[in-house]
């Protein structure tokens, strides 16, 4: 059967800061984690800390900082209700903002993206039913006061390479609020021009009122938690 592939980018939310040991396990043999990086010769068993071994030197480099991301839950609910097989492929880097997420950028991280997914379309082959992209991203650009025009356009930028590269459908997880006290609303201005992006679909709001863990990061409970409500989202529109 004909695998659904995804690609898991954006920064640090999406990468995950939270704890692997509270993450869910794979519930099928049917889901799968790409190694584009540390080995793309096969496919492995989707396990938390989704991509932690993901690192390359002049693209997207998160050290040991991924601890537990929202991936395999999604990739289990997505799969209780499709029983479609998915694979995954790690493409979130900490603290970036949209800026850096572009096809001349001097951190490579789009580039870096747009291989990863191409070796896994490549060894993959014909047993791809479809490409998407799942994207969780902005609050940095929240913390530099990107407008919500430049935010867009990039955005736009960014989403034209993805699309070249083989991705039909995006995903976005909406961004959540600014840990700081007096700062709540500081990315208001990031989640309201996510909200104005065409051909991309909202598949999950919650973050915003899930309780975290420091001023940017939430615990892993909510990250599954997420993980599932944007599963159950996507569900409803791809095969």
């Amino acid at each position: 059967m004909k695998s659904n592939l995804f690609l898991f980018i954006g920064q640090s939310n999406m990468a995950g800061r939270g704890d692997y040991r509270k993450a869910p396990k794979a519930i099928s043999n049917n889901l799968y984690e790409f190694r584009a990086i540390s080995d793309p010769t096969r496919l492995y068993p989707v396990e938390e800390p989704f991509g932690v071994n993901e690192n390359i030197r002049g693209g997207i480099d998160d050290g040991i900082k991924k601890s537990g991301s929202l991936v395999t839950s999604f990739m289990n609910k997505l799969y209780s209700l499709t029983k479609a097989p998915i694979v995954g492929v790690s493409a979130s880097k900490g603290g970036s903002t949209i800026s850096q997420w572009q096809i001349n950028s001097e951190c490579g991280y789009l580039k870096d993206a747009i291989n990863r997914l191409s070796l896994a379309k490549s060894f993959l082959k014909d047993e791809v039913k479809h490409t998407y992209a799942l994207f969780l991203q902005g609050e940095s650009d929240g913390d530099k006061n990107t407008s919500e025009e430049e935010y867009i356009a990039l955005f736009n930028s960014m989403y034209s390479e993805l699309k070249r590269a083989g991705v039909e459908k995006l995903f976005l997880i909406e961004i959540g609020r600014c840990n700081i006290k007096g700062e709540e609303k500081r990315y208001d201005v990031i989640r309201n021009a996510q909200r104005k992006l065409k051909d991309v679909t909202i598949v999950s709001k919650i973050l915003i009122n899930e309780p975290m863990k420091d001023e940017f990061h939430f615990f892993q409970e909510s990250y599954n938690k997420v993980g599932e409500d944007a599963a159950e989202n996507v569900a409803k529109l791809i095969e």
